[in-house]
């Protein structure tokens, strides 16, 4: 390949040579033609060349980008799948989910009834404490269960709820004033529970005190002696003094069963 002075050059040359050989001018001048000829085809090819090499260069390129992109593609089509996989783990856990909560929904107002029956029978069963109290609770609850208008996870709530109260009783000292029935006439008394363990009750005059009897299912008088006991009781169950020993009549082992 020549450059282009280089082809000036050598013109110039055998023009030269052409004045001062007249003789050989024609065969000059064809070889002339004959080099330009080549040189010009030379600088084509390098021209065709030079093209060729930059469309290879594109096309390399263009292949280590498109490698790359393959590869990118790849990891994210694994990282597709997997999540795919995980989608559908998700989705079988989720049906089995919400049919199990179909069948908690058709289990749960019956359990709720049978709870509401036994609650229902243990405070007729129990000592008559707060009767009032109790009774309006159980009867809010017969009333809300009919109801379409409450879930069925709030009635469930609510049954839970009472059970708990019912049971803190048995933790708990109290005194309270309610009605009793004493001698045929209806009379007002303070009431003294311990826990679920005794149930007394005295006039407001002190002038009678008396229990609970879970055998005999009715009121029995106490002894004089323990009026004062008992009035001690009402006054620490109402923080009106501080804890102290309290002697008083419980229920026998087997009274208590």
């Amino acid at each position: 390949m020549f450059s282009s002075r280089q082809t000036i050059t050598r013109l110039i040359l055998a023009a030269a040579c052409c004045t001062a050989m007249p003789v050989h001018a024609e065969a000059l001048n064809q070889a002339i033609k004959a080099d330009l000829a080549t040189t010009e085809a030379a600088i084509r090819s390098q021209k065709k060349i030079d093209r060729v090499s930059d469309q290879t260069q594109k096309l390399l390129e263009e292949y280590r980008v498109a490698t790359r992109q393959t590869e990118t593609l790849q990891v994210y089509n694994r990282y597709l799948q997997d999540l795919l996989e995980s989608q559908q783990q998700e989705k079988l856990s989720l049906q089995r989910q919400l049919e199990e909560i179909e069948t908690t929904q058709r289990e749960i107002l019956p359990l709720a009834l049978r709870m509401l029956d036994s609650l229902e029978d243990f405070i007729r069963l129990d000592m008559p404490f707060l009767p009032e109290e109790r009774g309006q609770r159980l009867k809010k609850l017969q009333q809300m269960i009919k109801r379409a208008d409450v879930t069925n996870a709030e009635k469930f709530r609510r049954i839970l709820e009472a059970f708990q109260i019912e049971n803190d009783y048995g933790n708990t000292i109290e005194a309270y004033r309610g009605g009793l029935e004493l001698n045929g006439s209806k009379n007002s008394v303070d009431f003294l529970r311990l826990g679920r363990l005794a149930l007394y009750y005295q006039r407001l005059d002190g002038s009678e005190t008396g229990y609970w009897s879970k055998e005999q299912k009715r009121w029995e008088k106490l002894p004089d002696h323990y009026r004062q006991t008992i009035r001690t009781g009402l006054r620490i169950a109402r923080k009106e003094m501080a804890p102290d020993l309290l002697v008083v009549p419980l229920p026998a082992a087997e009274d208590a069963k």
